[in-house]
């Protein structure tokens, strides 16, 4: 009889079937087999919150056939993924399956290459009780405030919403950032830019004007600037100082789930959920060619930057044969894990340092290649000697003899490095959140060298409002604030956006009236779920029933108890009260009553109603226009969707007229034919009228900070 292995997933499984060899069957529970069912809460709040699970809709015939693998086998392993949730699915598996909960029959692999799922296998384990009772307490809550408050949201404002334990406060953020936005007065400045020579080159360079002999001056209006332009007209410009300096920069540690996210975002231009997709690929792995089946890196759900001894000897070793011995660093760097961070598994890692991206190419789709390159570069980067640069700071002093006499000077400054050792930045640099400019060359300078200046001028700036997350810098604040755990980061981004509470505006996320609409509602009538100390602390305590340092049931009991006051005073509170959203208005009076009708939201999506139900139920569909016409017919351009709701446009004359795109339609003409241009994707412009063929590069607005500068 063989041994049968259950992980999670097909390709997993594959992978795993060819270390195993033919003493085992390994198989796939295909993610989870049991579950709280969507129609009710299925939580018996007044029997210690006792869940009611069942077996996942459509899943019956594969427990069926689990059971008989399980009678037809020798011995059971049960090998999903090694977090909170594969924990859980291994217990309701050994439920459902009947096994011994004694057993020591659980397999956990960090990575799936040969040596780590044969020594996994080898040292089997007891389910982890308390990691299950951490996953139960995080469902339960998660079920608790969303069937509890979804249904009071919805009748408030607008039928379909949903509110979420982390996924509101998620939404807190993105709002509180964007009233930060409006209440913000810009405030104006200038600043006196100069463009010197020295002596010993001809290639300028530039300074700032940072004060005079008083002190700093900050210049706060034209008058002040201008005064100053008058002050320089006759000066001469000396070197007062230079210090020159050494600066060492590390290299960022390998990727956490967060990190990894958030430079996928930045460098990639991947969404998180695209993110995690990929990398799921790449730890379950896949045929390489000459390497045969594995899996390309360790687990993707994780919080720490610790990596294995032998992971840094292997890296180690390639960069002293790639790069040379300059590039290690003298003692091995070991990067300190964030506090409260789930420290169960490595950082992120490529499972073989010694694969670069370029062996593996041919084996990967595109995005694989892309996520593989990014992880890789940064993990061999963290083990590199730092870069080393030569930095150099100038005071230079402009004067009339006259002020020179009396000591009074301005004061420019000038600064700049050169990179006198590339280090770790020869493979790889982490990209941030905001834009960097490149450091000015200096040349070399003298104290005492008179320069030449080659301009001065003064130049207006107005102080810009804080800008609005992007999903990375979202997912940066939600780790910052201990806000969620890595696993919950994508669902959430992808909740919030697919209920239409925030837009994504140029990778920026920009709530939406009815987002607003939604926090304001919390704030006031549950200010806890919206809390960020709250939810964070709800979290470490999650941690700590993961630690088997408190009970999950006493802790359901401590939320539970107060949100439920919550709920019965909002109810009473706000009875008879409905809240209406500008965005639910139109123009369009009704047929039937004359009353302007309203957007509503059904089974079916938007449609519009008369205000005056019951006594006018008359309803219609809701046509939105896109400004463009048809260039077959000249009819109105509609959006529309598919059966599996994506955006297409068509003809409002259908079935007359069959035209239909998934270009985006815009306002702009054809300075051919006159008909509307549609916008393809990568910002092409195109007519599709037929023979016309015209097309064009859309233009890129300048961003509203530059446009002011």
């Amino acid at each position: 009889m063989a041994k049968l292995v259950i992980v999670e997933s097909p390709s997993k499984a594959k992978t795993i079937q060819k270390y195993l060899g033919k003493d085992y069957k390994v198989t796939a529970s295909v993610g989870h087999i049991r579950d709280l069912p969507a129609a009710k809460l299925s939580v018996d709040v007044k029997n210690d919150f006792a869940p009611k699970y069942s077996i996942v809709k459509g899943k019956e015939k594969l427990v069926k056939e689990l059971k008989e693998m399980v009678q037809d086998s020798e011995r059971v392993y049960l090998a999903t993924d090694p977090d909170r949730e594969g924990e859980a699915i291994s217990w309701h598996l050994a439920t459902v399956l009947d096994l011994d909960m004694d057993a020591e029959n659980r397999v956990k692999f960090n990575e799936i290459n040969k040596t780590s799922v044969q020594n996994g296998i080898a040292h089997p384990e007891k389910i982890d009780l308390d990691l299950v009772d951490a996953q139960q307490a995080r469902r339960i809550l998660d079920r608790l405030v969303g069937y509890k408050l979804s249904p009071f949201v919805s009748q408030k404002i607008r039928r379909g919403l949903s509110a979420g334990r982390v996924q509101s406060v998620a939404l807190r953020l993105i709002v509180d950032r964007e009233e930060e936005i409006r209440a913000f007065t810009p405030e104006e400045y200038w600043s006196l830019d100069a463009k010197f020579t020295a002596p010993s080159s001809r290639r300028s360079f530039s300074a700032s004007f940072v004060g005079d002999e008083t002190g700093k001056v900050k210049i706060t209006c034209q008058e002040t600037a201008d005064a100053l332009l008058a002050r320089l007209e006759n000066a001469s410009y000396t070197v007062q100082s230079v210090k020159k300096g050494t600066r060492r920069r590390q290299p960022a540690p390998p990727f956490t789930t967060s990190t990894l996210q958030q430079e996928g975002s930045r460098k990639l231009g991947f969404q998180g959920k695209r993110t995690m997709k990929v990398a799921q690929e790449l730890y379950e792995g896949m045929e390489v060619k000459g390497y045969g089946a594995m899996g390309l890196i360790t687990y993707m759900r994780t919080d720490s930057l610790r990596i294995s001894e032998e992971a840094r000897a292997e890296g180690n070793a390639y960069i002293e044969e790639t790069f040379g011995k300059a590039y290690l660093p003298e003692k091995p760097r070991y990067y300190k894990t964030r506090a409260n961070a789930q420290d169960g598994h490595e950082a992120i890692r490529p499972t073989v340092p010694s694969l670069s991206p370029e062996k593996v190419r041919d084996s990967l789709t595109s995005d694989q290649y892309k996520l593989y390159t990014l992880i890789w570069k940064r993990f061999m980067a963290s083990l590199m000697a730092n870069c080393v640069q030569d930095t150099v700071k100038a005071e230079i002093y402009g004067a009339n003899d006259e002020e020179r006499q009396a000591g009074r000077y301005c004061l420019f400054s000038a600064s700049g490095y050169s990179v006198r050792f590339d280090g770790y930045t020869k493979l790889y640099v982490a990209g941030t959140d905001e834009e960097e400019e490149d450091a000015a060359q200096i040349p070399a300078l003298q104290n005492g060298d008179a320069l030449k200046l080659k301009s001065l001028a003064g130049n207006q700036h107005f102080t810009q409002p804080p800008a609005r997350y992007t999903e990375a810098s979202l997912v940066k604040m939600l780790e910052e604030t201990g806000v969620g755990r890595p696993s919950t980061y994508v669902s959430i981004v992808s909740t919030i956006t697919g209920r239409e509470y925030v837009t994504r505006e140029q990778k920026q996320l920009k709530p939406t009236e009815l987002g607003e609409a939604v926090t304001k509602l919390l704030k006031e009538q549950f200010p806890n779920i919206v809390n960020v100390k709250f939810t964070a602390n709800m979290e470490s305590d999650l941690d700590k029933v993961e630690h088997g340092e408190i009970d999950y049931i006493a802790m359901l009991h401590a939320f539970y108890d107060g949100f439920d006051k919550d709920l019965a005073k909002a109810k009473s509170s706000m009875e008879g009260v409905k809240i209406r959203l500008k965005e639910d208005e139109t123009n369009i009076p009704c047929e039937k009553c004359g009353r302007m009708m309203v957007v509503k939201t059904g089974r079916f999506g938007k449609f519009l109603a008369c205000p005056g139900y019951p006594e006018c139920k008359n309803t219609k569909p809701l046509v939105v226009e896109t400004g463009a016409t048809c260039p077959k017919c000249g009819g109105k351009v509609i959006q529309k969707k598919s059966k599996r709701g994506y955006t297409f446009y068509g003809c409002d004359q259908y079935p007359a007229c069959d035209f239909m795109t998934w270009d985006t339609p815009t306002k702009e003409v054809c300075p051919q034919c006159g008909k509307s241009l549609f916008k393809r994707k990568g910002g092409l412009l195109v007519c599709l009228n037929e023979g016309c063929g015209f097309e064009k590069k859309a233009e890129r607005k300048k961003s509203a900070k530059k446009a002011e500068e």
